[in-house]
């Protein structure tokens, strides 16, 4: 299969290493800056034409991967639709766009989804390596998706659909398991420093536990995952905690305490803990919320 991919950056980059380490001949990357795409073509055999981002009449691959950023694509789909005399499938790979935004070339004969690895890419070199076990969403049109399935596949991982509404969904769901777990570990990381360890310390000491954390969820629900005060219904080590909490940490720190406690309360329910008990763990965390907003 031959491969076109537009947009050389981190994404771009690790998706046409690793293609070409699976057999896919990369064609083309267009990229902006020439030199970084260069960079790029050095770890790729056959070494691919570097183009630039006006020149997509060159383009005759079977599929084209657009790499670009998000505010960028429907330009590049534009430009695709004006350039393109065959009809190839093309991809994006936003997390939050649905392959709606390709729907110009869509008009014009071409088969189009978005395809987005669930994974978090900083550079292109390791990244190429993150995509086998990766999970790939893949949504569009029939004959796409099961191209893009085939893809992840050949790449090491796995893939699942979903219908085009939901892709926002999808993408709000990805940012909350990866960004704001860090936002979530920041915050525990200053309730820490409060108490006298230095930030790079604290954020030490607490990666075994998000570590062991994490290898619960891989062989456990949520529910059964679930540990400590939330799970023993302890109420009074709770009103401990709200109470150091009032006194030493920042309003928004107390409410992110808050609000995952409430999610917390059906998980234990699940366990089995005391029901009477987590009722008044509830109300407390409810008027606490309340009081928050006085």
């Amino acid at each position: 299969m031959k491969v076109s991919i537009i947009g050389a950056g981190r994404l771009g980059g690790a998706l046409a290493i690793a293609l070409s380490k699976k057999g896919f001949e990369i064609e083309n990357l267009a990229a902006r800056k020439l030199p970084k795409a260069e960079r790029i073509a050095e770890f790729i055999e056959p070494r691919p034409k570097i183009i630039r981002s006006n020149e997509f009449s060159e383009i005759a691959s079977d599929v084209i991967f657009i790499t670009t950023q998000d505010s960028e694509i429907a330009a590049v789909a534009q430009k695709l639709k004006a350039d393109l005399s065959h009809q190839p499938i093309v991809f994006h790979t936003s997390g939050a766009l649905s392959s709606d935004v390709l729907k110009d070339l869509k008009l014009n004969g071409c088969r189009v989804a978005s395809f987005h690895p669930l994974i978090s890419v900083s550079d292109a070199g390791r990244g190429a390596e993150k995509f086998a076990n990766a999970y790939f969403c893949v949504e569009g049109d029939a004959e796409a998706v099961a191209v893009g399935e085939e893809i992840a596949r050949e790449l090491g991982g796995n893939s699942f659909a979903i219908e085009t509404k939901f892709k926002t969904l999808y993408h709000a769901s990805a940012v909350t398991a990866c960004g704001h777990l860090v936002a979530l570990v920041d915050a525990a990381i200053e309730m820490l420093t409060k108490c006298g360890l230095p930030e790079r310390e604290a954020q030490k000491v607490l990666l075994p536990l998000i570590k062991s954390t994490v290898e619960n969820l891989e062989t456990q629900t949520t529910a059964e995952s679930l540990t400590g005060t939330f799970a023993r219904a302890d109420v009074s080590t709770l009103e401990k905690h709200l109470e150091t909490l009032r006194e030493n940490v920042p309003a928004e720190i107390l409410e992110i305490y808050l609000l995952l406690g409430l999610r917390s309360i059906p998980l234990a329910e699940k366990q089995g803990a005391d029901k009477m008990k987590l009722a008044e763990i509830s109300d407390k965390l409810l008027l606490a919320k309340k009081n928050l907003k006085c």
